[in-house]
C-alpha cells in the first residue's frame, strides 16, 4: 500500500446506492500510452500487512485534522502506462520545461504531488515559487519542503499550473522520487503553510480540466496481477474518460458515500459474502462504507470480518508475513468472495485471493516460497469503527475502477484478467 496521506474508511449502512444516469466519455481506439509500474522493493517496511494498516491508521488521523472546506481548446482523453513494481504502481512524470522526468508512486489515497525522495525537484523556467512550505504525513512515511507551481507531463498530456511540492525532507519512500497524489482535492487540505484556502489546492486531474486539456474531471484506473519479480508496465491511466478496451463489460456507477470520513476519498458502500450471493451465504462484512485505494497493497477489512473470513476458510496466522495461509488442500477448497456494490455484484475468485506465486513472490513478503498465503487481511480496527473495508491494488488488479469527479461518484468493470489464474 502507498503511504497516502489519507486513507479512511467508515462504517456505513445505507445499501442499494443508486446508478448516476451520466454517461463519462469513453476513450476507444488507441489512447496515448505513458509507463506504469508496480514497485518492488519494499525494504524498511516491518510487513506488508503493518504498512497497510499505518497507511489506513494515517488516513483516518489527517481526516480527524482536516478543516471542511472561458472558452477552451478542444480537450481530449489521454492515457499513460504505469508499471507494476509488486507493492505498488510507478508512473514516470515530468516536471518543468524542458520536463525532468521522476518515478512516483500512483496514489489515490492522497491529493499532493510531490517530488526529490530520490531525484531532487529541478528548477526550468517554468518553476514558480509560492513562498509556501508543503508538509504530507503518510502511514509509513513523510516529506516536507517547498511549493512551487509548474508544469506536469504525463504521458503525452501536458498541464500547466499544477501545484508540486519540492522535498527538502522525507522518509520512507526509498526508490522512488516522490508521490503522484490522484485522489479528492480535499485531502491536500491543510498540507500548505500558511494555507491559501480552505477549498485545498487544486489538483491534476482539476487543473487539466480548468485548462481545458480534458473534457471531464474524470480517472480510469487500470491494473493486471502480478506475474513478474522484474518491473511490469502492466497498468494503465486514463484522464479525462474510460479506455474500453482495458473493460470486458460495463462500468456500473455509485455515488461517492456520504458517511464521512469515507466520504473525503474515493469511498463508497459494499458489502461482502463469502462462497455465494444467495441469502444462505456467509457474511464477511455487511453493507458499510470504505474506499479504494491504489496506494494499499492487500484488501483490508475490519477486525470482525476478518475473523469470519478466517473461520469459513480454515486460514491461520502466519506470524512471520502478518497474513492468514493456507494449505494447498485448503487453497483446494477456498470459495470465491461476492463484492456487492450498489447492487452490482462482483466475484473475488480463491485465486484473487492469494498472494501471486508465480514468480516466487512469496519471498518478498518474507514467506515460504510453497507456501499459499491469502491477500485478505485485517484493517486493524473493528466494524464501526470508521475504517470498515480498502479495496487495495489487489482488488483493482481484478477491476477497473473509475473515478468521477464531475458527477461525484466511482465506478467498476470487469476486465480480461478478472478471473485470471496468472499467479
Amino acid at each position: 500500500m502507498l503511504r497516502s496521506p489519507l486513507l479512511v474508511v467508515l462504517c456505513a449502512a445505507a445499501a442499494g446506492l443508486s446508478t448516476c444516469a451520466c454517461k463519462p466519455i469513453v476513450a476507444d481506439g488507441s489512447p496515448l500510452t505513458l509507463p506504469f509500474m508496480r514497485r518492488l522493493n519494499i525494504s524498511g517496511i516491518p510487513s506488508l500487512l503493518q504498512h497497510d494498516q499505518a497507511r489506513a491508521r494515517a488516513l483516518v488521523a489527517a481526516s480527524n485534522s482536516r478543516p471542511t472546506r472561458g472558452k477552451r481548446a478542444l480537450p481530449q482523453v489521454f492515457s499513460a502506462s504505469i508499471t507494476d513494481q509488486v507493492v505498488d504502481y510507478i508512473a514516470n512524470v515530468g516536471i518543468g520545461v524542458p520536463p525532468t522526468f521522476y518515478n512516483l508512486i500512483v496514489d489515490t489515497g492522497s491529493a499532493n504531488i510531490w517530488v526529490g525522495a530520490g531525484k531532487a525537484y529541478d528548477r526550468t523556467s517554468s518553476s514558480q515559487p509560492t513562498g509556501q512550505s508543503v508538509s504530507v504525513q503518510y502511514g509509513s512515511g513523510d516529506f516536507s519542503g517547498e511549493e512551487f507551481i509548474d508544469t506536469v507531463t504525463i504521458g503525452s498530456m501536458v498541464v500547466p499550473n499544477v501545484s508540486i511540492g519540492s522535498a527538502s525532507t522525507s522518509q520512507g519512500f526509498e526508490g522512488v522520487d516522490g508521490v503522484l497524489g490522484l485522489g479528492p482535492r480535499d485531502l491536500n487540505v491543510g498540507t500548505l503553510s500558511p494555507d491559501p484556502s480552505s477549498s485545498g489546492v487544486p489538483t491534476l486531474l482539476d487543473q487539466a480540466f480548468t485548462e481545458g486539456i480534458i473534457p471531464e474531471e474524470i480517472l480510469g484506473v487500470f491494473f493486471a496481477p502480478t506475474t513478474s519479480a522484474d518491473n511490469d508496465p502492466n497498468g494503465e491511466l486514463t484522464f479525462g474518460g474510460i479506455d474500453s478496451n482495458k473493460t470486458t463489460g460495463p462500468v456500473s456507477f455509485v455515488p461517492i458515500t456520504t458517511t464521512s470520513p469515507s466520504s473525503e476519498f474515493i469511498g463508497f458502500e459494499q458489502s461482502i459474502t463469502y462462497g455465494s450471493i444467495a441469502s444462505t451465504a456467509s457474511v464477511i462484512l455487511s453493507t458499510t462504507a470504505g474506499i479504494t485505494d491504489t496506494g494499499t497493497t492487500l484488501l483490508l477489512i475490519a477486525t470482525d470480518a476478518l475473523m469470519r473470513y478466517k473461520a469459513v476458510t480454515g486460514a491461520v496466522l502466519d506470524n512471520t508475513t502478518g497474513l492468514l495461509k493456507l494449505t494447498p488442500a485448503g487453497f483446494n477448497n477456498l470459495k470465491s468472495l461476492f463484492f456487492n456494490i450498489g447492487g452490482t455484484t462482483y466475484e473475488f475468485t480463491p485465486n484473487a485471493q492469494i498472494w501471486p506465486r508465480s514468480a516466487r513472490l512469496n519471498t518478498v513478503i518474507g514467506g515460504d516460497p510453497n507456501s499459499v498465503y491469502l491477500i485478505v487481511s485485517d484493517i486493524g480496527t473493528g466494524s464501526g469503527e470508521g475504517l470498515d473495508f480498502i479495496n487495495g491494488m489487489i482488488f483493482l488488479q481484478r477491476f477497473y475502477s473509475v473515478f468521477d469527479v464531475t458527477n461525484n461518484r466511482v465506478g467498476f468493470a470487469t476486465t480480461q484478467f478478472t478471473d485470471a489464474v496468472s499467479n
